[in-house]
């Protein structure tokens, strides 16, 4: 029985092989037929879809990749500034400790109680 459900896997696997292959060629049979595409006034150049579709297929990846970087560097930027600001805070707070710790205090005078008698006595 495990040899029948073997055999089933391998031919379910070639079938779907096959298919994808054939859908390949019937996809790469049907766009080679030439194309004109329009790229700027008066211009325009002459070659086949599948060419076509490949240059679109490329542009869109360099076009997401140099979005995502950008999106990226401008993320970075802004975590930059934001630590450049708080160690900026960090130094003006440090800077206000050590003049606070310069200052000089007066000295504070104990009142001495000379034979007063305290209240409740």
């Amino acid at each position: 029985m495990s040899e029948l459900w073997l055999k089933i896997k391998v031919w379910t696997k070639g079938l779907t092989f096959g298919a994808v292959i054939l859908y390949a060629l019937i996809f790469v049979y049907k766009n080679s037929q030439p194309v004109s595409v329009w790229w700027w006034y008066n211009r325009s150049f002459d070659s086949s879809a599948l060419v076509l579709l490949a240059i679109a297929f490329l542009a869109g990846a360099v076009s997401i990749i140099l979005v995502r970087t950008t999106l990226r560097t401008m993320r970075q930027v802004k975590d930059l500034r934001a630590r450049n600001r708080a160690d900026r805070l960090e130094r003006e707070v440090a800077d206000m400790k050590d003049k606070a710790a310069k200052l000089q205090t007066k000295p504070v005078v104990a009142e001495a109680k000379f034979g007063l008698p305290e209240e409740g006595e």
